[in-house]
């Protein structure tokens, strides 16, 4: 694997190995709700999620970026990173209730989920 620090308080990682396949994306979209703007969830599977890729865009439109840090057959690590406000092209005076929130707004708050 690439070098990746080992530790900064604003990467969670979250490993889909671990998990059992039913719960994977329920489990995945929950861990991104709980995210607060700036923070990121460093995703790590054994395969390319391309569907679930297409799903968190449909989901959550520009306000969750994603960037390979690992793309090798058998080992995929994704930062999703929570973009609020002004990182996801919202202007700021919108952004004020998501930032006040914590977390990205699961659950229908004024986050990241707000589509809800």
């Amino acid at each position: 694997m690439n070098e990746l620090p080992l530790f900064d308080e604003s990467v969670h990682v979250f490993d889909a190995r671990g998990v059992a396949k039913r719960f994977r994306h329920a489990a995945i979209f929950g861990a991104l709700e709980s995210l607060g703007d700036g923070e990121t969830m460093r995703f790590v599977n054994d395969h390319d999620p391309l569907p679930l890729l297409r799903q968190i865009s449909e989901r959550y439109g520009n306000q969750i970026a994603a960037e390979y840090r690992v793309r090798a057959a058998g080992e995929i690590v994704i930062d999703f990173a929570i973009r609020l406000g002004e990182h996801a092209g919202v202007p700021a005076t919108a952004a004020a209730g998501a930032a006040a929130s914590e977390g990205c707004g699961g659950g229908g708050g004024s986050g990241c989920c707000s589509h809800r």
